[in-house]
């Protein structure tokens, strides 16, 4: 059965991976996409959603303004180290996909709403970005929300270094206020942390395979891919210089919608640190082996998944599905 998904994304290179595998991945339909701040700021976001429907034909798909800052109440921090100054590594999208003097940046957040409303029963949303969009949802709209069926989000750390603190991982840690927000009202969250995440590699032999397939096929989205995941991989090495790749992030939250059988989850008590200090952005699930626990939202946890499954679909659909 097809997935109806609700994208809500910051542009960065691990989601434009996301949004390139999900238009053309035939157990996913997308039916929206935000696009907020976070890898990049809110209106390179949005040229580069606007981008990639154009290359992949999907200007029917709605494309909804989010969230330019957070609830935190301070600037908001960006680092093209990671995804480069546009967010494309480095790829750097062509401008003749923006008319000149067009306003890049708008705001119709109550799309979402609408959107929510249309597919009443049958909506999951999947964020992989910061939660500022998604916690206004719950603000503005939470007898809406509540129609929801899922919510997959990727971020935190449980019992894992964080990667912009010891402790935190970027997408909690750039806004922990709406983290807090989504984690103790929604109703059927679940949460895909760093330490599964960082276990999803495309592996550079894998990114010159997909780009010698696309090539041969002059496919021009294809053909974007390896100068992103090179860049990404450059980062990724000179941080941990024994890596083979760049992991696949937000990818492998959303193929967890549709992979349930290849996944191992837990549930458990989860909370995010707000307070200002070293654990700020914090994930801390209650991973204790008590039958009483903290009296904290209960939430489901990835904590394994089959790689040989998830990357054997992820290369198909970048190769096969992408040209054909």
């Amino acid at each position: 059965m097809t997935r109806k998904i609700l994208l809500f994304a910051d542009f960065g290179i691990d989601d434009i991976m996301a949004i390139i595998y999900a238009y053309n991945e035939i157990n996913v339909e997308i039916v929206g996409v935000v696009a907020e701040y976070g890898n990049v700021q809110k209106r390179t976001a949005i040229r580069n959603a606007k981008y990639l429907q154009e290359v992949t034909g999907r200007d029917d798909v709605p494309l909804i303004g989010g969230a330019e800052r957070s609830l935190i109440g301070v600037p908001p921090i960006y680092y093209p180290e990671v995804h480069g100054p546009e967010g494309f590594g480095g790829f750097v999208p062509l401008s003749e996909f923006i008319p000149e003097g067009e306003e890049n940046i708008f705001e119709n957040f109550h799309q979402i709403y609408d959107i929510i409303e249309k597919y009443d029963g049958e909506l999951t949303i999947v964020c992989v970005g910061r939660l500022t969009s998604l916690a206004t949802s719950f603000i503005l709209y939470p007898e809406t929300v509540a129609k929801v069926k899922k919510i997959f989000i990727m971020g935190g750390a449980f019992n894992f270094p964080g990667n912009v603190t010891p402790v935190a991982e970027a997408n909690i840690f750039g806004d922990p206020y709406a983290a807090n927000i989504v984690f103790n009202f929604a109703e059927d969250l679940t949460i895909f942390p760093l330490n599964v995440t960082q276990q999803a590699i495309l592996t550079y032999d894998m990114v010159n395979y997909i780009d010698q397939v696309n090539k041969e096929a002059n496919n021009k989205l294809g053909q974007i891919i390896k100068p992103m995941m090179d860049y990404y991989w450059q980062f990724y090495k000179s941080q941990i210089p024994t890596i083979t790749g760049a992991p696949l992030h937000d990818v492998i939250t959303l193929w967890a919608v549709f992979n349930e059988q290849h996944i191992k989850y837990v549930k458990k008590p989860v909370s995010v640190v707000t307070a200002s200090g070293n654990a700020f952005g914090q994930t801390v699930g209650d991973f204790r082996d008590f039958v009483q626990l903290s009296e904290k939202p209960v939430h489901r946890i990835a904590v394994e998944f089959d790689y040989s499954k998830f990357i054997s679909r992820v290369v198909e659909v970048l190769t096969t599905e992408l040209i054909s």
